[in-house]
């Protein structure tokens, strides 16, 4: 049986990455947007990736200036239609993660759009997410089974997450030498491998999928056995 696989990135360090250049933070962003499109390429090499996932805005990232969060929202809106566009060229569907409130109209209909675009994609499947907190999400999934009065279990849990066809991660990457996850994909990082690299995201090549593949291929997964 082909091995399928759910590889989740913590882009971290992107504002580090353009300060450590003398460049304006929110230039790291910029960046790092486009790196998420190298690794998606990059991914694509690989069939036995089937998911992948990239933490972009956190619901705690509303806490940074309003210049900042201004930025970071226009800039998804400028760029996710062409990054959709060249996914769908791939067979890659994306599809979003995360919380609708506090979203303008206008981002949300980008984003919307982005998954209208690769609907039928076959390929790999690729999460962003976007106004995504761990917690938010199971808090959420619990909320519906109250209103659908139905019992909580771990299953039922499952079953309401955000977009529940998305596989537990097998391995979750974080950039820039942080060790922790941030509140990324809770529910679905309870068996996860962790990887922490030392290099900022804006730093990410193809070749470093590469290396986390050789990584995850060489880790011993007992699942508690």
């Amino acid at each position: 049986m082909e091995e399928t696989l759910h590889l989740g990135f913590i882009v971290d360090g992107n504002r580090r990455w353009a300060r450590e250049r003398n460049l304006p933070t929110l230039q790291g962003h910029k960046k790092g947007l486009d790196k998420v499109e190298t690794v998606i390429d990059a991914l694509t090499q690989h069939p036995e990736v089937k998911y992948s996932s990239f933490y972009l805005f956190s619901t705690e990232n509303w806490n940074r200036t309003k210049e900042e969060v201004d930025y970071l929202m226009d800039l998804l809106v400028s760029k996710i239609g062409g990054l959709a566009k060249k996914m769908k060229k791939n067979n890659v569907r994306c599809i979003i993660l995360g919380s609708k409130d506090r979203l303008s109209e206008k981002v949300l209909n980008a984003l919307r759009n982005a998954e209208e675009i690769t609907k039928e994609c076959t390929g790999m499947m690729a999460c962003f997410c976007f106004n995504y907190g761990g917690k938010l999400e199971i808090s959420d999934a619990v909320n519906k089974l109250i209103e659908k009065g139905e019992s909580v279990t771990p299953e039922s849990i499952e079953a309401n997450l955000y977009h529940p066809e998305v596989p537990a991660c097998d391995m979750i990457v974080r950039t820039s030498g942080e060790e922790r996850i941030s509140g990324f994909m809770l529910w679905r990082a309870a068996y996860s491998e962790f990887l922490f690299l030392k290099k900022f995201w804006p730093d990410m090549e193809a070749s470093d999928v590469d290396a986390i593949l050789e990584e995850y291929k060489s880790r011993g997964r007992r699942f508690g056995k």
